[in-house]
Formats: C-alpha cells, structure tokens, sequence
C-alpha cells in the first residue's frame, strides 16, 4: 500500500512529492518499494526514488526537468544545491495530437447572463473605461476618477483610518459615519475604470506601437462598452496613430470612444469639464445595456499563474485544465500564456498544435524570447521566484511542467504573439512574461473575458476590465488570506476529491461570476492592476 503522504505523478518519474512534511529517517512505501529518507522533506518538496549519480537526469511530470550536479542519494531531498534546469532539445512535432474531449451534456445547456456585443462577442461585464495615450495625461485620468468615483460611490468609512485615528488621538472616539445612500444612482447598470501607464512617449517608437494595439485590445475586449482617451498632443502616440490602429486591428469595431487632446483644449478646467460632461451624455446610453442568456461557449477564458508553489502542479492547475477542455469542447475560447514557464514542456505542446507550421511559431517565440532575455543576462532558468523555489519550484522547468497542465490537453488552434487577438475557438497560446500582472494585462487585450488565476502563496492580482477568479492550490492559503481567494482547490489533496469535481464546481463559480451573481475578491478590494510589457526585459 502506497504512504499517503507521498505522490509519483508519472510511472517514468525518479523523483516524488511530499503531501506533507517528511522527516529523516522515515520510512516510506511507494509501488512495493520502501525508501529511507536521508533528510527532512518539507511539504511541497520532492526527493529521490533512486540515487542520483552527477549528471543524471531528473524525470518529473514524465519529462526531463533538470540534471543533477551534485550526487543525490535515495531518499535525499531536490534542491537548488544539488540540481539544475536543464530540458530537451525541441526542432518541431514529433507525432500528431490525440485528444478524448470531456462529456460536455450536463453544460450544452448551461448559458450565463452577458452584454452581448455588435461584432459578436459577449461581454462578462459592462465597462466605460477611461485611459490616456501618454504619461503626461495621468494626472487628469486620476482626477477623472476621483470625482466620477466620488459622486457615483460615495467612500465608505476605511475600517484602518480607524486604526490610525486611534493612535493619533489615543482615548478620544470618532463618530461614527453616517451610512451611505443604498438607492441605485443612475449609471447603475456600467462599471467605470481608469487605467494609467508610464507609456506612450520617451523610448522607442516601438514601444509606442506595441502599447497602441495592447490598448486597442482593451478596447475591442467585450467587457468594454466604451471608452474616454485623453492625449496630451505631442506624443509619440497620437490620436490618428492610434485610430488607425484600431481599424486595422478591428474594422468591425463599433463602440462610442470620446477622444480628447489637451493641447488644443487649453487649461486643465476646460479639458475636463468637456470630457465629464460628452462621458456622461455617453455613460447614459452605454448603461442601457442589459444581460442577456448566453452560451458557455462565447466564454474567453485567461488560464493564469502566480506565487505558485509545489502543489500548482497537482491540484489548482490541473483543475484549471479541465476548465480548458470543458470550455473549448463546448466550442469557447481559452487563452495559457506565460512563455517562460512553458520551458521544458515545448515538445508536449507542439505536438498539440494543429500544423507545422504553427508548431514553428510557438518555437521560434519561445526561442526570441529566452534570446532577448539573454541578452540583458537573464534567460528561462532565472524565472523562479525565491518564493517559488522555498515552496519546491526549484527549476524553471518543475514549474512549467506545473505550469502548463492548465491548458488541459486539447488540441493547440492558435499560437499568438503579445497583443494579438484570439479569433480561433478552441485553445491558444499567447505570449507573454510569466509575470503575474503583466500577463494578466496581456490575456484582457488579447480579448480573455474572464480569467482564471491559480496561486499556492497567495497574491492580490486583478484586472480593470477583467473578472479574476483567485484560484488557491491549498486549503491552508484560503483560510489564511480569504480576503484574496474566490476559490480551494485543497480538497484534492485533503479530501481525495478528483480534478473532474473541482472543475465542475469551479465552472459554477465562473458561470456566477460571468452572470454578475457574484464578484471576485480583486474587485471588491478594488485591486485593478494593469503594467503592459517591454519585450526581453522581464521573465
């Protein structure tokens, strides 16, 4: 009988997974074999199932995830001290892809409530979104929000001005604030957010181009119903250039966007009184849009990662997984991005792709990438975070093994570039960094309406236009931080529920949340986080 505190994910892996913590000197039974440990094992952590002599490979997930450079007895725990990443050398597909899609009756029927769109798409939200084309115009989009927000959703009493209040004037009490207004006003029907960014001027002009179409994704997204973009006027990014953008990328677009250029319009006074006041005139026909009963299958679904740690792997990604193949067996969209953390699993997924050719994209992408990330002397192996590897993450590859399990194992229908839109049903890989909120931004412009986020450590990441549903690998995260987390995947490991139950009762949550029943934590801590990439410069 197999020690349950132990997990083998694959029959070729020399390595295994403490479910707990471990001690030396233990005994252990996995498949009729004991094994000793030769040193504590915390939970999350991996040690091997034979000795390890330098320079031989270890096999987890089934596949090479890095070398050993100092010799590992059995029993002995996988370090950063004694193994490095090292992966398999990828040239294009080696066999065609076989896929068993899910049984998908219980869902054909399933709809959620969205704000159907003119060119198709529908929307899990109804946003008006306010941004500027340049730095300089940060100042006038936060004032902007402080007054639309003021006037709209008078501030509730902040529970920590308290807590401050109390040490300034120790013994005195404050009076307790009266409560708000509970009557809806009358914009109750559209969400307002308001981006900023350092972008759109000063740099390369190709960092212009690239923030012009990754905005021209916000605005396409079916989460948007409108948006007011204030320039300064002597930018790098200017109006017609960004116009333009938008009707090359997407010449069906049709959405009001209410362009406003300081430089001509004079004083601040004058700028924003005319923006308040031609947003309203369009905030009023814009909150005329009601939901509608739609298809689970007009569902963009971002798969997403972040503070992973050594149980992303088993449970929350997995389940993610069967999310993606739920969804695109249904006929919707789903989005895995992070390239860096896809290294080590590159002849998995091209495999998966539907050609050649598109399998060569996904490489070659990969490739520029680690190749730019070089340059600046960083590459793939430098993508785990210290709090990664202190939770058993101890390679880049470990964590892309991990990593990629939530795209499920349907066949891959795209391969996309940073701010390329997902047209193709089915599964996409999108590029972008693996990091938290820079891939987030990336998965909204590239038209993601929903976004999945796994994390084992925990963190806040939301996004302006798009629903994030915080995904916790352990049970001990959500009842540590369940200010943060919508949902646990912790039963797996400690109730035995399996991946096919999580990700039916993580649909319910999505369908709930894609309807407006429900709100994710990011939005009700206000977290709406939005950092758009400068290539080769971040893993």
């Amino acid at each position: 009988m197999n020690d349950p505190r132990i997990l083998k994910i694959h029959p070729k892996d020399n390595v295994a997974i403490a479910l707990e913590n471990l001690y030396k000197g233990e005994i252990l039974r996995l498949n009729g074999i004991k094994t000793c440990l030769m040193s504590d094992i915390p939970a999350k952590h991996k040690y091997a199932l034979q000795d390890l002599q330098i320079g031989a490979d270890i096999i987890m997930y089934g596949i090479l995830v890095g070398r050993v450079c100092t010799e590992i007895p059995k029993g002995g725990i996988i370090s950063t001290d004694n193994t490095f990443h090292h992966t398999d050398t990828v040239t294009g597909k080696t066999t065609a892809n076989e896929w068993n899609p899910p049984d998908i009756s219980q869902w054909k029927s399933r709809t959620f409530m969205g704000f159907p769109r003119k060119d198709g798409q529908v929307g899990t939200e109804n946003i008006w979104l306010f941004f500027p084309l340049v730095f300089c115009e940060n100042r006038n989009i936060k004032t902007l929000q402080r007054i639309f927000e003021q006037e709209l959703n008078p501030p509730k009493k902040e529970p920590l001005r308290q807590v401050l209040s109390d040490m300034l004037y120790p013994g005195k009490k404050s009076k307790p604030e009266e409560k708000s207004k509970t009557e809806k006003h009358p914009l109750h029907n559209i969400k307002l957010r308001f981006l900023t960014h350092e972008g759109g001027c000063g740099g390369t002009r190709q960092d212009s181009e690239t923030l012009a179409r990754l905005l021209a994704g916000y605005v396409n997204n079916p989460n948007v119903a409108g948006a007011t973009i204030l320039s300064l006027g002597c930018q790098h990014l200017q109006i017609e250039s960004f116009k333009k953008t938008l009707k090359t990328q997407y010449p069906k677009l049709n959405k009001p966007l209410l362009f406003f250029d300081q430089q001509t319009e004079g004083t601040v006074d004058t700028l924003l009184e005319r923006v308040i006041k031609e947003t309203f005139t369009a905030l009023t026909k814009a909150n005329e849009q009601k939901r509608e009963p739609t298809p689970l299958s007009k569902l963009t679904i971002g798969l997403e990662c972040g503070g992973s740690d050594g149980f992303s792997g088993i449970t929350a990604n997995p389940t993610l997984g069967q999310i993606s193949d739920l969804i695109t067996a249904l006929g919707g969209k789903t989005l895995l991005a992070e390239f860096p953390e896809l290294c080590g699993v590159e002849q998995e997924l091209a495999n998966r792709c539907l050609s050649e050719e598109m399998a060569q994209k996904f490489l070659q992408l990969m490739q520029d990438y680690e190749s730019a990330a070089k340059q600046v002397g960083s590459g793939f192996d430098r993508n785990p975070s210290p709090g990664n590897i202190k939770d058993g993450l101890i390679t880049d590859a470990i964590k892309s093994a991990g990593a990629a399990k939530k795209g499920g194992a349907s066949p891959v229908k795209a391969v996309l570039d940073y701010t390329e839109y997902a047209t193709e049903n089915g599964l996409s890989l999108l590029n972008t960094p693996g990091n938290d909120v820079e891939s987030t931004t990336a998965l909204a412009a590239s038209g993601a309406n929903i976004i999945l986020f796994t994390t084992g450590l925990g963190t806040p990441t939301g996004n302006p236009i798009c629903p994030v549903i915080k995904v916790a690998t352990n049970t001990a995260l959500t009842q540590k931080m369940p200010d943060i987390i919508d949902f646990d995947c912790g039963p797996i490991i400690t109730e035995n529920q399996s991946h096919e139950d999580m990700g039916a009762a993580l649909l319910e949550v999505i369908i709930a949340v894609a309807s407006g029943k429900k709100i994710t934590r990011a939005e009700a801590l206000g977290q709406f986080d939005f950092i758009p990439w400068k290539r080769g410069v971040s893993l």
